[in-house]
């Protein structure tokens, strides 16, 4: 667990922030600084939180963010989640992955935990590459992705995290775009206090490695609880089509019985100080 972080209400860190010049993580960061601050002016207490993160240029959040936590290995984000989780299921775990961390290694953890519907949130900040080892591609890069480790380009078509969110039982799956910053933390809050797994996509450029700012003229805003209309919005970007639109925002929400209310062991731990 982090001992070195200040114990105050500032839910900012001190430490040099090491992101490249412009990268939308700023962005990212500025958002859920603002919903904790404002979380906690509501009556939350720091301690309510606690962090995960996985490895690679966004999950260095865990530095910049001033609450309890993790940082743990690449791919593992959600099984340290789901621990902290068992150990106290009444706190706020919030995981932070890349698309690499989330999709490649993580893939099949994000698959089952969406089935157990634990109550906590996932945010995937998704650039379509391995940006902090030099721009390889990931599970999203688009067909053709050219990199120094596939020079050829990439012969897969990319998955669809949305879309495998939603087969595999999420019951709060949304996209941002970070550069809508209100947006974004109207999506962060709204996740954080639905009860159950949600899952956040920030679709966003890599400055260095996968710029598509083409792609923001393509993006609408959705508010969406219909499972059938989810499966449509879901289908309308395929992570590699570079026309049509890009729905942001709620694409599927829906109440249902969570992991801690499925154990009798959680349920005496839930609410109980």
């Amino acid at each position: 667990m982090n001992t070195e972080k200040k114990e105050n209400n500032n839910v900012g860190t001190d430490f040099e922030v090491t992101w490249c010049p412009g990268c939308p993580n700023f962005l990212v960061l500025a958002a859920w600084k603002n919903v904790l601050t404002k979380m906690i002016k509501e009556g939350y207490k720091k301690d309510d939180f606690a962090m995960v993160t996985g490895i690679g240029c966004h999950p260095k959040i865990f530095d910049y963010l001033n609450i309890s936590g993790v940082y743990g290995l690449h791919g593992r984000v959600l099984p340290v989640s789901l621990g902290i989780k068992l150990g106290n299921p009444n706190l706020k775990v919030l995981g932070f992955s890349g698309d690499g961390d989330a999709y490649a290694e993580g893939m099949e953890h994000f698959i089952h935990t969406a089935r157990y519907n634990p109550n906590m949130t996932y945010f995937v900040a998704d650039n379509q590459n391995f940006a902090l080892t030099t721009g390889q591609s990931t599970p999203t890069s688009p067909l053709g992705f050219k990199s120094k480790a596939e020079p050829m380009g990439e012969f897969n078509m990319p998955l669809n995290p949305v879309k495998l969110a939603l087969a595999s039982g999420a019951s709060f799956i949304a996209r941002i775009n970070p550069k809508d910053l209100i947006h974004s933390q109207e999506i962060i809050e709204k996740a954080i206090k639905h009860k159950g797994f949600a899952f956040i996509e920030s679709v966003q450029d890599c400055l260095i490695f996968n710029v598509n700012s083409e792609r923001d003229k393509l993006m609408y805003k959705v508010n969406n609880s219909d499972k059938k209309k989810a499966e449509e919005l879901c289908d309308e970007w395929d992570y590699n089509k570079k026309q049509g639109k890009i729905p942001i925002g709620i694409i599927y929400q829906e109440n249902k019985q969570v992991l801690e209310e499925k154990w009798p062991q959680l349920r005496e731990m839930l609410y109980k100080k």
